[in-house]
């Protein structure tokens, strides 16, 4: 009788990101974001400038979501081999990018409240002092995006090219490292913004663009906030594998002698990793690793499960019948 090894009749479902370098820029992205919180904030009082304070207090925000970032990678490392996860912790990421575009959109709700309370104070603001500051807080921040910027990037490719190939492109996104760069994205644009209405508050006296700028920007995040709560959501839910890759599937399968597939289920379990449920009809029936080997060609497809349904009706092939039979 033939004996099997562990490893030869197991397999792994750490369907992680092996690669621990995301995960160490946004740590040191939040240690830059948190200092530059605290000097915001603190220029922001000083100096009097609502948009200073405010965007501090943004940053604070965005300095829990990447936590929650980091601490997802942590998490989905620590588990990876955990048995209680039947498919691995692949999809902690992404829920940690669902959560990251939660706290984006009460950011966006937030900046748009202050906002909107702004056009009806007024304010003695110190415009040089406060414009240094937060030019010092642009510049943190693009340093920030940079950082995470190459993974960002190589994770999704050309994924805003066009629209029918958004399903062709979900499953391949680093959602937390997503999350993680648009909120560093968001600070960027809120300090930008602030140094603008700042600048032109200084020279012009358009005190009110402080509170217009601070309304684009919630409008700006907004729409950053539902592109990720679009997407995570989709993988949360085993709705984001485009449809041409189920029909992939299905095509190979039934161009194999007279298979039909039953039931098919495809869902993302992680990164770069898609799993399959498939249960095939036919009249000569082939042991699963057959039909596992024909699948080989479908890219991402990590864990493969096949049931094989012998039909006793008419075949439907007759010339491979006579072909087996001899």
């Amino acid at each position: 009788m033939h004996s099997y090894t562990l490893k030869q009749w197991q397999h792994s479902h750490h369907f992680t990101q092996t690669d621990r370098q995301s995960e160490q820029r946004t740590r040191i992205v939040i240690g830059l974001t948190l200092t530059m919180m605290i000097v915001e904030i603190i220029g922001g009082v000083l100096f009097g400038s609502m948009a200073l304070l405010a965007d501090g207090w943004h940053m604070a925000t965005h300095v829990a979501a990447l936590s929650i970032t980091a601490i997802a990678y942590w998490y989905a490392r620590r588990h990876a081999d955990n048995s209680r996860y039947s498919f691995g912790t692949g999809k902690v990421g992404v829920l940690g990018g669902f959560a990251s575009a939660v706290a984006l959109a009460i950011v966006a709700l937030v900046m748009a409240l202050e906002s909107i309370q702004r056009f009806f104070m007024e304010a003695t603001i110190q415009f040089p002092e406060a414009i240094a500051v937060a030019i010092v807080g642009l510049l943190v921040n693009l340093v920030s995006a940079l950082l995470l910027r190459d993974d960002h990037h190589h994770q999704h490719g050309h994924a805003h090219d066009h629209d029918h190939d958004h399903d062709d492109h979900t499953h391949h996104r680093d959602h937390n490292l997503r999350a993680a760069y648009l909120h560093v994205l968001a600070d960027a644009l809120t300090s930008l913004l602030a140094i603008i209405a700042l600048v032109a508050g200084m020279f012009l006296g358009w005190v009110w663009l402080d509170a217009a700028m601070g309304i684009v920007g919630a409008l700006v995040i907004t729409r950053w906030s539902w592109g990720l709560l679009r997407d995570t959501s989709s993988i949360l839910l085993d709705s984001a594998v485009s449809p041409s890759t189920v029909d992939t599937v299905r095509t190979i399968i039934e161009a194999d002698a007279d298979n039909r597939v039953a039931d098919l289920h495809i869902w993302q379990v992680g990164p770069h990793h898609l799993a399959v449920i498939i249960t095939v009809v036919t009249h000569y029936p082939q042991p699963p690793e057959h039909y596992k080997k024909l699948l080989h060609a479908v890219p991402d497809l990590a864990h493969i499960s096949v049931e094989v349904q012998p039909c006793t009706s008419e075949p439907c092939l007759h010339s491979r019948r006579r072909r087996m039979r001899d």
